[in-house]
């Protein structure tokens, strides 16, 4: 199972607007995605999942997927948090 490990510098972190664009950007995967951070695991298709990690700026998240278009989404998901969610 494929999994990636990248750290968000928004500043506010995973939460509201940045949250949003990144259950949007897993939806369009088919694969199975999950995020893990702080010791919490949530679905990466569930903006109330995602929402309950309380990862902040500076936290560093695991980003594990696991169907046919995996390496795919992880790409995907890397790129918008390395883009910090298109606020460059």
């Amino acid at each position: 199972m494929p999994e990636i490990m990248v750290t968000v510098e928004h500043e506010v972190g995973l939460h509201a607007r940045p949250a949003s664009l990144f259950v949007k950007k897993a939806m369009a995967y088919k694969s199975d995605i999950t995020v893990n951070c702080n010791g919490r695991s949530a679905n990466a298709k569930s903006i109330l999942s995602v929402l309950t990690l309380g990862a902040h700026k500076g936290s560093e998240i695991e980003i594990v997927a696991e169907g046919e278009d995996a390496e795919e989404a992880l790409a995907g998901l890397k790129a918008l948090v390395d883009d910090n969610f298109g606020e460059g």
